[in-house]
């Protein structure tokens, strides 16, 4: 299986874990909740949702009522399928979200695994969001070693593309320390059992809670921890700064 075949997979499982949904549904929750999966067709779409029936983790049932389905088969259409996860797929997808290896910290994974935090234990969340900065520190250094390198063969304006790619790393870098010591608060507040004012940024409250509230009111619903981010700097309506995508001068092509 391919790594990018894995992701679709695991968003696949994550989304029908909330409700099921048939297959049109299901891609524009893909499409628009999951913006990596933009490209992503039918195509590509249904043999996944094969692939996770044949694992007996997806069951497929009827999406209409019987007088519907007859109507459309009547009328020579298909009827709609809705995808079900079954005990083995929610087992088979707790399993996933338990994961803290490689793999999670890499650009498309960790926005998947990021959407679906809210289903994620903290512990998990932690070492995932540590694993995530420590890869992106990796990459600052090497991208600015490059960059010392091949400075002076460089152009005004492949500089220039070159110091946005880092400048959005940082960004990445700084939000996941945000995003870090709001789950380490947290963790030292229910560990002493006492309230804590919530986390703020720039001067305002967290927007998971009220403005009468000392703590945030969002609860996972899953693993019973407190969520609740923290409000960003540097981002817009709160998205995380997109790394993935943005030029790596450690990939000198420069001759």
């Amino acid at each position: 299986m391919s790594r990018r075949s894995g992701i679709l997979e695991f968003a696949v499982l994550g989304l029908l874990r909330e409700s099921p949904m048939h297959g049109y549904e299901l891609r524009k929750r893909l499409n628009t909740s999951l913006g990596i999966f933009r490209a992503f067709s039918y195509g590509t779409l249904y043999p996944c949702l094969k692939t996770l029936v044949a694992n007996g983790w997806l069951i497929e049932e009827p999406g209409s009522a019987p007088e519907e389905a007859l109507a459309a088969s009547l009328a020579g259409r298909r009827a709609k399928i809705v995808y079900r996860l079954t005990a083995d797929g929610k087992e088979h997808f707790e399993d996933l979200l338990s994961q803290t290896g490689p793999d999670a910290w890499e650009d498309e994974h960790f926005a998947a695994r990021f959407a679906f935090f809210g289903q994620t234990e903290r512990e998990v969340r932690m070492r995932v969001l540590e694993g995530r900065r420590s890869r992106l520190e990796e990459r600052l250094e090497k991208m600015s070693a490059s960059l010392a390198r091949t400075r002076e063969r460089l152009d005004d304006y492949t500089l220039e593309l070159q110091r946005h790619g880092m400048e959005s790393v940082e960004r990445e870098v700084r939000w996941l320390n945000e995003l870090i010591e709001s789950e380490r608060a947290g963790r030292d507040q229910r560990e002493s059992g006492q309230q804590s004012p919530a986390v703020q940024r720039d001067g305002a409250p967290n927007s998971t809670t009220g403005t009468n509230s000392g703590t945030s009111s969002t609860t996972n619903s899953t693993t019973g921890d407190e969520g609740g981010l923290p409000r960003l700097r540097g981002t817009s309506g709160g998205s995380p700064p997109k790394a993935p995508g943005q030029p790596d001068p450690s990939e000198d092509t420069t001759t």
